[in-house]
């Protein structure tokens, strides 16, 4: 039956499942957001919802000021006796430019109520530095950690990043490791990570993805018939499948593995989907998104989507075409925010509320602007289609120049476009500033309040309205090249975000920002 991918849009890359019943859960990266690591649930492998977050309290997550692409990488879910485990590892200083990182401990949390979010435990840390944890039960209940870091020996005369699988027994009681961690996988590409090891029958498998998770990526397996410390055998078909960059579907690889009810393997994995510009692909605004294969066992190796590359428009046993909705809308009706809003960085201070006015989301906007590397007063939600409409209605009286409030197409704080509100000694204006260009102002006629939208597509234009106006005024537009901009240090490893965002400049913003509602359409 026919399906289509991605099944899981937007910003969701590493994607990690397990089945546990009829119910399937899987979860994927935040980087340098909070909450930490969205929760998805699904009973059939198409239709998934947002069911919360592992990581929802600064005791469990600090995140400050990393760089783009710093914070919670790769986590992983198991189920084991009826606990649910995710593992994960947070950069704190993460500058690849400059070959500078500080090598995270990683750390796992649990729960016995995968439902509700407030049971997830505080983290238990490793003593093993590295990312991409994976932890694996064996039938003798020894339970092992594998991790990828940096080789303590790097490859003579290579000029490689020497990243490599390394595998520990440890005691999850305290986090000790039990043993010496052994290498137990490198790649000549010079990155091997992602790594998932499994039993089945007589084997136990290791899956790793190698070549970076950029064009070269790939996913690899190796098999053992001695345990997880090896020796290992290469597997005879490795990359298990390659898409290349003139696919539709781009930088595929770490994948995660899951059997249904029925004995049918899958595996999820990350990809994505750049748009194509004349004879030209062109970066994808949407980040790594979590597609679906279907996965056959042949001679006792694994058989990933046929060795066929990975396509939009795919073919599994039992599953159907659906698509998934752009339509979302918040009316901030609720006394909580709704499940799917994301802070950058964890937040020092409880800077909104949604009962001062009720009906309406309410910013105090903190002393930092969107471009300092801190956590300022912004709620972002995931891009998820790329033609698409934001709109939210603003009502904001600043009362000093140095303050603002408005919306925000957003990568990092090096990379976002904003369009707001803000006064000077002849009234209010809006200030658009795009990611790259000059700032546009206007000046607004009336005290009433402003909708601001965002068009999304080839290029991201910006437009307001005031009171009653239905007409847009469309001020300014961002290119997509220039939206995904590499940052001068970090890396994009997360994709277009849009929210609503106050502040003051060095300042607290002393006028209250109200929005009523927020949507895309």
């Amino acid at each position: 039956m026919s399906y289509s991918n991605p099944i899981i849009p937007g910003f969701n890359p590493d994607p990690s499942i397990i089945r546990v019943g009829k119910d399937f859960f899987l979860v994927t990266s935040t980087f340098e957001y909070f909450p930490g690591v969205p929760i998805y649930h699904s009973q059939d492998l198409i239709q998934w919802k947002l069911i919360g977050h592992a990581l929802t309290r600064p005791s469990q997550l600090q995140i400050h000021t990393p760089e783009p692409g710093g914070g919670v990488w790769a986590t992983t879910i198991r189920h084991h006796a009826g606990v649910y485990y995710i593992m994960a590892a947070s950069f704190q200083r993460y500058r690849p430019q400059q070959d500078d990182r500080v090598w995270p401990q990683g750390f796992y949390v649990r729960t016995t109520d995968i439902w509700n979010e407030k049971t997830w435990s505080d983290p238990i840390y490793f003593d093993q530095v590295g990312f991409d944890q994976d932890l694996f039960w064996d039938v003798d209940g020894t339970v092992y950690l594998s991790s990828t870091y940096r080789k303590t020996q790097p490859t003579i005369g290579a000029n490689l990043k020497d990243f490599a699988i390394h595998v520990c027994t440890v005691d999850l009681a305290t986090g000790h490791s039990t043993s010496a961690p052994k290498l137990i996988r490198e790649s000549s590409s010079g990155v091997a990570e992602g790594s998932h090891i499994f039993k089945r029958g007589r084997y136990w498998y290791l899956f790793t993805a190698e070549g970076g998770t950029e064009s070269g990526h790939s996913e690899w397996v190796n098999r053992s018939e001695v345990g997880p410390f090896g020796p290992w055998e290469l597997g005879p078909n490795n990359p298990l499948w390659r898409n290349g960059v003139e696919d539709e579907v781009q930088n595929t690889g770490h994948a995660d593995l899951v059997e249904d009810t029925k004995g049918q393997w899958w595996a999820v994995v990350l990809g994505v989907r750049p748009s194509r510009q004349g004879d030209m692909w062109q970066e994808s605004v949407l980040g790594r998104e979590t597609f679906l294969v279907p996965l056959e066992w042949k001679d006792d190796w694994p058989v990933i989507n046929g060795g066929q590359k990975i396509s939009l428009n795919s073919n599994g046993p039992g599953l159907y075409q659906f698509d998934i909705p752009v339509s979302w809308r918040d009316e901030f009706s609720e006394p909580q925010m709704q499940v799917g809003w994301y802070r950058k960085n964890t937040p020092f201070v409880n800077d909104y509320s949604l009962t001062e006015r009720p009906n309406y989301l309410r910013l105090h906007g903190g002393p930092y602007n969107l471009s300092v590397p801190a956590s300022p007063t912004m709620f972002l939600r995931k891009q998820t289609h790329h033609l698409c409409r934001w709109e939210t209605k603003l009502s904001f009286e600043p009362t000093v120049d140095e303050t603002e409030a408005g919306t925000v197409v957003w990568l990092n704080y090096f990379t976002y476009s904003s369009i707001g509100i803000r006064k000077d000694s002849k009234g209010r204006f809006i200030r658009f500033r795009p990611s790259e260009g000059d700032i546009v102002e206007h000046r607004l006629d009336t005290n009433t309040a402003v909708t601001l939208t965002v068009d999304c597509g080839t290029e991201y234009q910006f437009g307001y309205c005031e009171g009653t106006e239905s007409e847009v005024h469309w001020i300014g537009s961002v290119s997509n090249s220039a939206a995904t901009a590499a940052p001068p240090v970090g890396a994009n490893f997360t994709g277009m975000m849009l929210g609503l965002y106050a502040f003051g400049e060095r300042q607290r913003c002393l006028a209250p920002a109200d929005f009523a509602y927020a949507e895309f359409r």
